[in-house]
């Protein structure tokens, strides 16, 4: 017999300035889900992830959790007043000796626990949230965006974790690889229908394209019986009264019917304009470095970028992305070397900080304040790429509502506030187009529309991103930048750069070993293998985490050893159980983690 789900929703419904944003929802969660939440943005994503954690309370209808079921919700912006540092926050709430899970997950998303609120960034106060969560372990884990700010390391930890996990999970996430290799159902926000299908994102797209055809379909069967009914009350005969009123009230049921459908949001009206040609050589760089603070972030590097090229920048979060991206574009100088911009270079640039958004000004301000991109001497109207437009018509191409226009930026979402910042770029011309994490928060419809204007676009693009299938659709060179100075190019994005570094990686392995001149014992030091700063500092933090693993052992052993707590409280029994298993098993790692690199440190 299946075991009673964990939470389910019956006939939800939510109003958000008198218009319903759900009505009539209902959905069930069962143990062990993996469920991608999709749909455009401001459809209602977040809203409903709240309304499942039990935040948000809706104006009708029921939601009810199987007694002894817990449900978490990954705040992304959680409130660390109370707390001394990010690790203190994430640890709140945990039994005691569970610490080490905090750490443990903050290793694998590149926290630093004893960093303080006031000086974390916004991503950073989001990862607290995601490590805190995964500690937690909720039954039912309900995580938005949790890709954001993670570089493609941390990605890669968070889905082998996701995917090893036994508790049940929603998730929102831009991140197709991501959804595509954990998600086995569906959940679909459109127009206030949530529906649900028993397959993963990989199928998403052809579901979503057949519910749009059943749709028109009935929307055309529709409009032909409206057309002949129609035409049936012009021509009908006036001497059968009664039965000619009967099919006049039913074709303004019909007509109502057809009023009452929600129509589909179309795509956004994106079009990015080249204007004139840049030069056939946009950037030239020669033996470039840069240091800060004795940190070495690029040595020796040269790069010829052609117009047309798509060039792509990885590796991990403060590896120097966006240092390189400045220099490359003429905002920093390099300590050596030269860079040499081509002629007549417009560039357009998307910050990934969305610094160019004034959070206290309103959508229609935010367009016609703005120096450069013009404005046609009335501030209701906006030049884009030398037309003068109506404001409320140009927001409106980016799915805004003439109410939206005169709201202020600070109450978008994270995905309409990226594109908002896209219509700022797209009214100016350009013909170099800087993109640092463009892809934050944007839904998968207008990911795909930003992927199809690139591929038309006439000019030149840098990116930097971690969206790893948005980085193999668009990007034709790939700079990895994987730490002490060095970056490297490869053809193609980030599946080309995977093959090329295994099949480089193969050649050396089985190309022959040069024939040995001296004894074993005099091999040249040169020859041996090398730490790294990474693995250095491994090395001594380890002997810290295996002691601190044995005396959290310790601990859970003495707590289990108390001959009553199975029968008074056998789900703290269970969970301290699991906690004791599951540091033995962190135990192990770590004393072999710790040998290999002592002999790596020995040569």
């Amino acid at each position: 017999m299946a075991n009673p789900p964990i939470l389910t929703l019956s006939d939800i419904m939510l109003t958000f300035g008198g218009n319903p944003l759900f009505d009539g929802v209902n959905l069930t969660v069962h143990e062990g889900a993996r469920t991608c939440l999709v749909g455009r943005n401001g459809s209602g994503k977040s809203t409903l992830l709240k309304v499942i954690s039990g935040m948000t309370e809706p104006d009708g209808g029921n939601r009810f959790v199987q007694p002894g079921m817990s449900v978490g919700y990954m705040d992304q912006h959680p409130d660390l007043s109370e707390f001394a540092t990010l690790g203190d926050f994430a640890m709140s709430g945990l039994l005691e000796g569970e610490e080490y899970k905090v750490e443990m997950a903050a290793e694998g998303l590149k926290l630093n626990p004893e960093q303080t609120p006031q000086a974390a960034s916004g991503g950073e106060r989001r990862r607290a949230a995601l490590a805190k969560i995964l500690a937690e372990a909720p039954d039912l884990m309900l995580l938005d965006e949790p890709t954001n700010h993670l570089d493609i390391e941390a990605i890669a930890w968070l889905e082998d974790h996701l995917r090893q996990t036994r508790d049940a999970f929603i998730l929102i996430s831009h991140d197709r690889a991501f959804l595509r290799s954990l998600t086995r159902d569906t959940m679909w926000v459109d127009r206030g229908i949530v529906r649900q299908n028993p397959k993963g994102f990989e199928g998403f797209e052809e579901w979503r394209d057949k519910v749009f055809e059943d749709e028109d379909m009935q929307r055309h069967k529709l409009n032909r019986l409206i057309k002949a009914e129609a035409r049936w009350a012009v021509e009908g005969i006036s001497a059968r009264r009664k039965r000619n009123q009967g099919r006049v009230r039913r074709l303004g049921e019909l007509k109502s019917e057809r009023g009452a459908q929600i129509k589909r949001a179309g795509p956004a009206a994106m079009a990015f304009d080249t204007g004139q040609k840049s030069g056939k050589r946009v950037i030239e760089a020669e033996g470039i470095s840069k240091t800060f603070d004795g940190k070495i972030i690029v040595s020796d590097f040269s790069i010829r970028i052609a117009r047309g090229e798509r060039i792509a920048m990885i590796g991990p979060n403060g590896v120097g992305k966006t240092t390189l991206l400045n220099m490359l574009t003429g905002k920093l100088e390099p300590d050596t070397g030269t860079i040499k911009l081509g002629t007549n270079i417009l560039p357009a640039i998307f910050d990934q900080n969305r610094s160019a958004l004034d959070p206290k000004v309103t959508l229609w301000d935010s367009l016609t304040e703005d120096k450069e991109l013009g404005v046609s001497g009335q501030n209701d109207q906006i030049m884009v790429r030398g037309t003068p437009k109506h404001v409320v018509g140009y927001l409106k191409e980016f799915l805004f509502s003439e109410n939206q226009a005169r709201g202020p930026v600070s109450a978008l979402s994270g995905g309409e506030k990226a594109r908002l910042l896209l219509a700022r770029l797209m009214a100016k011309e350009s013909n170099l187009l800087v993109l640092d994490e463009p892809t934050n928060d944007l839904d998968v419809e207008t990911l795909d529309l930003l992927q199809e204007i690139l591929d038309d676009y006439d000019g030149t693009v840098l990116l930097v991103s971690h969206d790893r299938d948005f980085l193999d659709r668009v990007a034709t060179t790939s700079i990895v930048m994987e730490g002490d100075g060095h970056a490297t190019l490869y053809a193609g994005g980030w599946s080309d750069y995977q093959t090329q570094r295994k099949a480089i990686a193969k050649a050396a392995k089985s190309a022959p070993k040069p024939a040995k001149s001296a004894p074993a014992q005099e091999k040249p030091k040169a020859l041996q293998p090398k730490m790294s700063f990474k693995e250095e500092h491994r090395l001594k933090e380890l002997p810290k985490i295996i002691a601190r693993l044995e005396a959290e052992m310790a601990k859970l052993t003495e707590y289990l050893s108390d001959a009553e707590l199975y029968t008074t409280a056998p789900l703290k029994f269970q969970k301290a159980t699991d906690a004791l298993n599951e540091r033995q098993t962190a135990l192990e790692k770590a004393e072999i983690e710790w040998l290999e690199l002592e002999e790596k440190a020995a040569g």
